[in-house]
């Protein structure tokens, strides 16, 4: 392997050459090393003033892009990729930190890091901290250094009792190598790092960097793993999802660091309230210790809410409110009330928010923090007296545009029964549908389109005329709106303005995007005899649902929650149209998934697997129960 190592050191020399050379001496790369901007010398303090950074030459820079993309082709075996990684390791050390603040060196060493052992990534750390350490501040906060920092700790999640005593028993065994004895192990490491950046705390969070360094560090001293994301560059239109967290045991030494991490944090919430970047910082902890350490992410929230209460501000104002409105303290805040427990939300509302709710859910900030108080307060009393407090204002609301107050108690309602009625109540007279009586035929429509029944219909028409037509509209919140609704125990008002749809109006429902949604909610919700009631209505569309995108994904949510017999009857309406079914990039899904082949020529045997699937399902569904 050294051999080939070498072989890819003189193909680099070979490639780059005396001119590459001499491009690198005439214009240095700043689009290679994040160190090409930074002050530092390198491997020294990397703070004087007018000093350049130390640099990897063009054929050190070509070595780790061959590095990078051999780790990147995988290994025949365990031993290959063992002997590679020691042999790449062995080029790195002496200077990693060159290595580490270089891009390409940067992005080669954390692949590599992912596949060494703990001995060897402590051994990289210590050599990128110095004798005291003190580097770490200066790799964590470089653009390209902070990338192989984070990759590093991440590596405690191999940690375990038994490959610590291990590795303890190793470095043992290998007392020949001072090196190895000084570097001492991944945790020692971790540790040093974690005294680093208490000591330098307020540098850390608000570092674009450095805070990635320090949010990382959170989660490996919980003992939390984020799973890594494989596509590198995801689809443009791809929404971000929440990384998934895995479990692992950590060393008992690393709940006493989060321990001092949190007080050191909390002893510069003033940054953190102001601060973006420190901001983000101090809500992954709270949401870290919400998962792992219950009780010492309580001490936070209450903490973080009596420094934010104890502030000056104008007489007879509470300084909650000024902070609610402050678009970096109102994301923290949400947090808090998003992990808060009922005496902390109890206490808040009653000598912050009383009679103020309101105008903050006007509020362009601040209404993101009281949905965050609505759902968070939904199991507890204080729920009723924060929906008693909103309801009145819910016209006021819907006409600043933040639906997401509204779907959000709407939603909470779904457990409030005792609410349900009143709830509904409101939003017919929000919408302008609540008298006369005949207005509330019209309520779907006006609650997919957010708009009051005279802006929808742009009249005034009196009570007893015919509800004049007008091309549906549906709005993602709308939708949202809908759904929600749909859960409720009395939900006969809204099932009527669905009958009173007509079929094109369903076809144009179901085959929308946010729509769809709420058309399966309100069928799939239903008892038989109601969903029977509605597919009677849909069994002229049937096929051009099954044709669209979107129709025919809320057709198979359809025909899973059907009856045998509503199963045939949608069966009987598609068959006919065989053709067109099979040629359509959607529709041939369909045709394939309800076996509608079967149910030309097999139709017995077609209605004993119907049978089957539907006794198993009810199986399963009195499982759950």
């Amino acid at each position: 392997m050294r051999e080939m190592v070498e072989k890819m050191g003189a193909k680099g020399q070979k490639h780059f050459g005396e001119q590459g050379q001499k491009k690198m001496k005439k214009k240095p790369d700043r689009s290679r090393g994040g160190g090409g901007s930074s002050s530092g010398p390198g491997e020294e303090s990397g703070k004087e003033v007018g000093v350049k950074r130390k640099r990897l030459d063009a054929m050190t820079v070509g070595y780790f892009r061959r590095v990078s993309e051999r780790l990147s082709e995988g290994f025949a075996s365990d031993e290959e990729r063992a002997l590679f990684v020691e042999n790449v390791l062995s080029e790195v050390k002496g200077q990693a930190i060159v290595v580490t603040t270089d891009m390409t060196g940067s992005l080669a060493l954390q692949k590599l890091l992912s596949l060494s052992s703990p001995k060897q990534v402590a051994e990289v750390l210590a050599e990128l901290g110095g004798e005291t350490g003190s580097e770490f501040k200066t790799v964590s906060c470089d653009r390209c250094g902070g990338h192989v920092m984070e990759s590093s700790i991440k590596q405690m999640a191999k940690w375990t009792d038994d490959g610590n005593s291990e590795e303890k028993s190793s470095s043992a065994n290998e007392q020949e190598e001072p090196e190895a004895e000084n570097c001492g192990t991944l945790e020692d490491q971790v540790l040093t790092l974690c005294r680093v950046v208490r000591e330098n705390i307020v540098d850390f969070i608000k570092d674009p960097h450095g805070s990635h360094v320090l949010r990382t560090l959170i989660h490996v001293l919980a003992g939390c793993s984020a799973k890594e994301q494989t596509d590198t560059r995801p689809a443009k239109k791809q929404k971000k999802a929440e990384p998934e967290l895995t479990d692992y045991e950590a060393p008992t030494s690393f709940w006493w660091e989060l321990k001092y991490l949190s007080e050191s944090l909390i002893e510069n919430i003033n940054v953190c309230a102001t601060n973006l970047t420190a901001s983000v910082v101090l809500q992954t902890l709270l949401t870290i210790c919400h998962r792992k350490r219950p009780i010492l992410g309580k001490k936070l929230n209450k903490g973080i809410i009596g420094y934010l209460t104890s502030q000056s501000s104008a007489p007879g104002v509470s300084p909650l409110l000024v902070f609610l409105k402050d678009p970096t303290c109102s994301r923290l805040i949400q947090t808090v009330f998003q992990f808060s427990h009922n005496a902390l939300l109890r206490d808040t509302y009653k000598n912050h928010l009383k009679n103020q709710l309101v105008p903050m859910a006007l509020h362009p900030f601040a209404n993101y923090t009281i949905q965050s108080l609505i759902a968070s307060s939904v199991n507890y009393k204080v729920f009723l007296k924060v929906y008693d407090e909103l309801a009145p204002g819910f016209e006021a609301i819907l006409a600043s545009g933040h639906m997401g107050v509204i779907v959000q108690v709407v939603e909470s309602c779904i457990h409030r029964e005792e609410r349900q009625a009143d709830m509904l109540q409101h939003l017919l007279e929000a919408f302008h549908c609540s008298e006369p009586s005949t207005r509330h035929l019209s309520c779907l429509p006006l609650f997919l389109s957010l708009l009051t029944y005279d802006v929808y219909y742009n009249t005034e028409a009196a009570e007893g005329d015919a509800v004049p037509q007008r091309p549906l509209l549906i709005n993602y919140h709308g939708s949202r709106l809908v759904q929600a609704l749909a859960r409720f125990k009395d939900r006969s008002i809204l099932m009527n303005s669905l009958h009173n749809l007509t079929a094109a109006e369903m076809l144009s429902l179901g085959t929308e995007q946010t729509g769809s949604h709420a058309l399966q909610a309100l069928i799939t919700l239903s008892s038989d005899k109601g969903k029977g009631k509605i597919l009677r209505k849909l069994e002229a569309i049937y096929t051009p649902l099954a044709c669209s995108k979107y129709g025919s994904r809320l057709l198979e949510a359809v025909w899973s929650s059907a009856t045998i017999s509503q199963r045939q009857s949608i069966a009987e309406q598609l068959v006919p149209s065989e053709s067109q079914l099979r040629s359509d990039q959607f529709a041939r899904h369909v045709w394939a998934k309800f076996g509608l082949a079967h149910f030309q020529k097999r139709r017995g045997a077609w209605m004993e697997l119907q049978t089957g699937e539907s006794k198993k399902r009810k199986m399963f569904s009195d499982i759950l129960e």
